[in-house]
């Protein structure tokens, strides 16, 4: 892989992994994710604690988000979906096809858990959400060629089907595993981003691809 065909990726890995080993490494995880996070109670106006460091504002978190992890696994299992999948779409759809990817798939996936719990108070941190957009264009762009059809339903559809579950399914481990959101039980799988997330790259690759050809 020649990461100079990647440079957004390359970007936006850099970027969080910067951000989220300074958090890790400052022992800051509890502040910078209540300041940092998405907290669906804060679109409907709730407030912050006032003595919080950093509070970034409201709309900005779905990106902001996305620099904070739990833990280095936490980080890490991101990373690898994001690179390897991320580097691929982005050969194909350019390199500002991919940001706008990444970026309303962090919106796409802000929306789907405040649809799911719009009063919830516990912050969504990690990309996993804007990644889940990445996932699921790269199944759409590759997936054809990648998956046998099962009786009538295409290849395509299988492998996107296939490896939503498996994305969705890694993500709840983890959570499980204890390294989900603070605050959560140790279980803070949220659904909803990454259903929205998913969503998001499914709608977006078609016309991403037919305006990057447009534009070549």
């Amino acid at each position: 892989m020649n990461w100079r065909e990647a440079p957004a990726t390359v970007a936006i890995t850099a970027a969080t992994v910067v951000a989220s080993l300074a958090i890790l490494a400052s022992g800051a995880l509890p502040t910078a994710s209540l300041g940092a996070g998405a907290i669906a109670a804060r679109f409907a106006g709730a407030n912050l604690p006032a003595d919080l460091a950093v509070q970034v504002p409201a709309w900005l978190t779905p990106l902001s988000c996305s620099l904070v992890h739990a833990s280095i696994a936490h980080l890490a299992l991101n990373l690898v979906m994001l690179v390897y999948c991320g580097a691929q779409a982005e050969r194909t759809l350019g390199s500002g096809a991919l940001l706008v990817l990444y970026g309303v798939g962090a919106y796409a996936a802000a929306l789907g858990q405040w649809l799911l719990a719009p009063l919830s108070v516990v912050p969504m941190i990690g990309a996993s959400g804007a990644i889940s957009a990445v996932v699921a264009t790269y199944a759409l762009l590759f997936g054809q060629r990648r998956a046998t059809a099962i009786g009538p339903i295409p290849g395509g559809v299988v492998h996107v089907a296939w490896l939503a579950a498996a994305w969705i399914g890694i993500q709840a481990l983890v959570g499980f595993a204890g390294m989900g959101v603070p605050g959560a039980g140790g279980a803070g799988i949220a659904v909803g981003a990454h259903v929205g997330g998913f969503l998001a790259g499914l709608a977006l690759a078609r016309p991403l691809l037919l305006w990057h050809y447009r534009h070549a």
